[in-house]
């Protein structure tokens, strides 16, 4: 969150899908000679056979769970992880995909997300990464098939194949969605279009601060239908609590939507230390103590020594970010008990009174090179997308479900 005001403020159609249902390797005698069968009682005839089961049916012999999310940055990725953990530890066999590959950066010249990555080490897959990541959805792919480039049916078949081989040999099958549940409609790739082609069972992770937010939740739950299992609120701030539980809850349960956990904000999962963000940026840390710190919003320091002032001492748990050279700004920044660090942009370096007052008090000060408004935007993107994903995060989440879930319900 970016305080810019001066009074703070939170913030935080139908598509065909390819039909993995219906195999069309054998001919119309072959076809002829599967359906003429001996029943139980010795005579000839039909058999009572399920249509939407074939021996290409990629959900007959493995339990299949989607986890879809509201949004980008709700914790979708931690409670997949977290989930195949936990059913692994109950002795099942756990694979786990990515159908659209959305988290993207560079690797080793391939633009890849890192959510399949993490997950090949945390669950120990031997899984080749195209198959965990069948469509790398990135603004080039997306160009492309904005002009016709991508086929949706040819799309929809690489990615059933890739799960049939992922599934090959296991009990369960942990499915994560690409950012929000419908992101994918250009190449018929919705969450809810993978559900289908994949024949499977639907978490969805929803945030929540205000009640507005369950109209997001109802459009969502509309979209998957049956298929929808459950619902997660995830990262729900203590003063919203008591209102989902006792309101929220009942009534999206009167309409047949069950909510299967409220997990509570954790500033370990919601923010970032200050060494993280130092990392993530790029930034040099000019002054080290106090780098624990988490920091959940920013405050932009772009006004006067004592408007700053005013507004940094009704912030908490803040970076502010301001040119280097503004040493007034600096200064009223640590006076501020709310305030855990200075990020200085435009390569600047501050003065050494300035370096001593920020030791003293324990405030981490970091240089940036970048301009505040690049820096802005990506400290946001940063804090956004939760802490550095790791086996710890994953560790923090799997204790939350099992206190928090009802995780015997998700897993069926």
């Amino acid at each position: 969150m970016t305080e810019t005001d001066p009074e703070p403020e939170s913030t935080t159609a139908d598509s065909e899908t390819p039909n993995a249902n219906i195999d069309n390797r054998t001919g119309p005698e072959e076809n002829d000679a599967l359906a003429e069968t001996t029943d139980t009682d010795g005579e000839t005839g039909t058999t009572d056979t399920d249509d939407d089961a074939s021996i290409s049916d990629p959900g007959r012999d493995v339990d299949t769970l989607l986890v879809s999310s509201l949004a980008e940055s709700t914790g979708k990725t931690a409670v997949a992880l977290a989930l195949a953990r936990l059913a692994r530890a109950d002795g099942d066999s756990v694979g786990y995909m990515k159908p659209k590959g959305t988290r993207l950066q560079s690797n080793v010249g391939k633009t890849l997300d890192e959510d399949p990555l993490l997950a090949r080490e945390l669950l120990e897959l031997d899984a080749d990464v195209q198959d965990l990541e069948p469509v790398v959805y990135s603004p080039t792919f997306v160009e492309q098939a904005v002009r016709g480039r991508e086929s949706p049916a040819e799309l929809g078949e690489r990615v059933r194949e890739a799960f049939e081989t992922l599934a090959d040999g296991h009990d369960r099958m942990f499915v994560e969605g690409g950012g929000r549940y419908d992101v994918g409609g250009i190449v018929h790739l919705t969450d809810p279009d993978i559900a289908d082609l994949l024949d499977a069972r639907v978490l969805l992770i929803a945030p929540y601060e205000r009640p507005g937010d369950v109209d997001d939740v109802l459009a969502a739950a509309a979209s998957f239908g049956d298929r929808l299992g459950g619902v997660v609120f995830n990262q729900v701030p203590d003063v919203a609590y008591d209102g989902l539980e006792t309101d929220v809850i009942p009534f999206l349960e009167d309409r047949g939507i069950s909510v299967t956990g409220i997990i509570p904000s954790e500033r370990e999962l919601s923010g970032v230390t200050v060494a993280e963000l130092a990392d993530e940026l790029g930034g040099t840390m000019l002054v080290e103590a106090g780098q624990d710190a988490y920091v959940e919003r920013f405050s932009v320091g772009a006004m006067g020594a004592d408007s700053a002032l005013r507004r940094f001492r009704r912030t908490k748990d803040a970076a502010v970010i301001t040119g280097g050279d503004r040493a007034e700004i600096h200064t009223a920044a640590l006076e501020a008990p709310g305030v855990r660090c200075l990020i200085l942009t435009g390569g600047h370096r501050p003065s050494g009174t300035i370096l001593g007052q920020a030791s003293e008090k324990g405030v981490p000060i970091i240089a940036v090179r970048t301009d505040t408004l690049a820096t802005v935007d990506r400290a946001e993107e940063i804090v956004r997308s939760g802490r550095v994903r790791d086996v710890d995060t994953v560790d923090r989440m799997q204790r939350l479900l099992s206190d928090h879930a009802a995780v015997d319900s998700i897993l069926g």
